[in-house]
């Protein structure tokens, strides 16, 4: 109760910020970005146009990956309108194909870009069932497993980045506090409904991809670490905000359900401002693997923080981006599960 009711009034936390705070408030004391390349998934609409316009306005070169190259050329045209002397990069990525995610970042290294801000933001609520081209189904190989594999394979020139301009990389994964909704046994599920529309549920496959995101930034942290990489992640719910995601279902019980919430929602610049926050302020430098809401540290879900499930995950994950992968994951014959 007490939570909701410092949530309701925006009292800030120990960042100085709170669940009022605006993507340009909480960078307006960050260092310039004008050397410093940023990538955002998901930055055509919502919350990634926001952090992707904030993170201009700052200096930032930024990189706008997008299936949709008009939707993304619009971006781009939008922020170049407002800050002329932007220099924003479209190319085509597709997060639910591994391929694509290969040719991206094939791409993009032929450019020769340093990649100092990886922003994993975009999201996919699949109310229907569907299978990727890989065999995944969709909302997971969206969420998840598209960023999964995009991260590994920019790991590289990101610390590459760090290691020549002595800036550290930030990797900002945006999850959601629905991550918490989701029970059970991860892989399995993942492999039930992969294989079947019989298991699927919508909200239940969309928390499932959610959790991931935070496991991928817990395990992550720890590798990073390992290797003394000048590379942080960090993991962010961005509140509640009614964005293209929910807007798929409209009608008067979505509406009526907006209208009741509406003191619970952020705007849209609200709702950015906690991945500015993480991937920009100089407070956090160093902070590796945590969870953030509303611009401060908050707590994950029992499951989200439990170490073994975040390699477990890690370790399916790996079998399900390798090249040589069925064409259907099935986690009963690819590993024992039970024993990682």
């Amino acid at each position: 109760m007490l939570e909701t009711l410092k949530y309701l009034i925006g009292s800030t936390g120990v960042s100085g910020f709170g669940s009022k705070s605006t993507a340009e408030e909480v960078t307006e004391t960050c260092p310039d970005l004008r050397s410093i390349t940023a990538i955002i998934t998901g930055a055509t609409s919502g919350i990634g146009a926001e952090t992707a316009r904030v993170l201009a306005k700052r200096g930032a070169r930024l990189v706008l990956p997008a299936r949709n190259l008009k939707a993304a050329e619009e971006a781009k045209a939008r922020i170049v309108s407002e800050f002329p002397e932007s220099e924003i990069i479209v190319m085509a990525l597709d997060l639910s194909s591994l391929t694509s995610v290969r040719n991206f970042v094939s791409k993009l290294e032929s450019r020769n870009l340093p990649v100092n801000i990886l922003i994993n933001n975009a999201g996919k609520f699949a109310h229907e069932h569907a299978i990727s081209e890989d065999g995944i189904e969709m909302t997971f190989a969206t969420n998840y497993l598209g960023h999964f594999l995009l991260t590994k394979l920019l790991l590289n020139t990101m610390m590459k980045t760090a290691k020549q301009t002595s800036v550290p990389g930030r990797i900002v994964n945006v999850s959601s506090s629905i991550h918490g909704w989701f029970s059970g046994d991860m892989i399995r599920y993942i492999g039930q409904i992969s294989r079947s529309k019989s298991q699927y549920d919508a909200t239940r496959a969309y928390a499932l991809s959610k959790l991931a995101n935070v496991l991928h930034t817990k395990e992550l942290a720890q590798r990073l670490k390992q290797v003394d990489a000048n590379v942080t992640v960090n993991c962010v719910h961005p509140g509640i905000v009614r964005t293209r995601l929910t807007r798929e279902r409209e009608g008067l019980i979505t509406d009526l359900v907006f209208f009741l919430a509406s003191k619970l929602l952020k705007t849209i610049p609200q709702a950015a401002a906690t991945t500015c926050y993480v991937a920009t302020h100089p407070r956090l430098l160093n902070i590796s693997g945590k969870y953030f809401a509303d611009c401060n540290e908050a707590w994950t879900s029992k499951l989200g923080s439990n170490s073994n499930e975040a390699a477990k995950l890690w370790a399916a994950s790996e079998i399900m981006v390798s090249k040589h992968a069925k064409a259907v994951f099935d986690p009963l014959s690819a590993f024992d599960y039970h024993h990682m």
